[in-house]
C-alpha cells in the first residue's frame, strides 16, 4: 500500500502534489536527492530502512502538512509509531543539515524604542469607613454571641 501511495502521488499534477504534500514536485526531488546523498555516506551497515528513501520524504511531508500523530502515520504507513518518529527526525536534520532547504530566518534587530507610560494615581487620604469601636450596634452583637 505504502508504494501505492507513492505511485499515486508522483502522478498527480503540479497543483495536486503542491496540496497534498506541502511542496511543488521539483523541490520534493531536490529534497530526495540530498537525502539519497545523505544514505549513501552512511558508514554503519544495519537493518535496511522499511521505506525507501523517497516514502520517508512524502512521511515527513505528510507529517508537517498535517500535524498527524505518530501513531496515526504509523498505522497509514505500515510501520511502528517509534519508527515514524525516528524517520521524521532523521529527515528534518538532512533536510536542515544542506543549506538548500533552511528556513528562512526573522532575526531582524531593531534600534531599542523606549515607550514611556505614565500612570497617575490619587493617593488622598480617606477616612476608613468603619463603625467606631464605642457604637453599640457592632459591638453588642459580638459580645452577647461569644459570652
Amino acid at each position: 500500500m505504502e508504494r501505492d501511495r507513492l505511485t499515486r502521488t508522483l502522478k498527480m499534477n503540479r497543483k495536486q502534489f503542491r496540496r497534498r504534500i506541502g511542496v511543488y514536485p521539483e523541490p520534493f526531488a531536490e529534497m530526495e536527492e540530498v537525502l539519497t546523498l545523505g544514505e549513501g555516506q552512511k558508514k554503519k551497515a544495519g537493518r535496511p530502512a522499511a521505506l525507501s528513501v523517497a516514502e520517508q520524504l512524502l512521511l515527513t511531508l505528510e507529517f508537517w502538512r498535517e500535524y498527524r500523530t505518530f501513531v496515526h502515520l504509523g498505522d497509514d504507513w505500515g510501520v511502528h509509531y517509534d519508527g515514524v518518529h525516528g524517520t521524521v527526525e532523521r529527515v528534518e536534520a538532512a533536510l536542515t543539515a544542506s543549506a538548500q532547504f533552511q528556513m528562512p530566518k526573522k532575526c531582524v534587530f531593531q534600534e531599542a524604542q523606549f515607550v514611556y507610560s505614565i500612570a497617575r494615581i490619587d493617593a488622598s487620604e480617606v477616612p476608613c469607613e468603619r463603625p467606631k469601636k464605642s457604637s453599640a450596634a457592632g459591638t453588642a452583637a459580638r459580645k452577647s454571641a461569644t459570652s
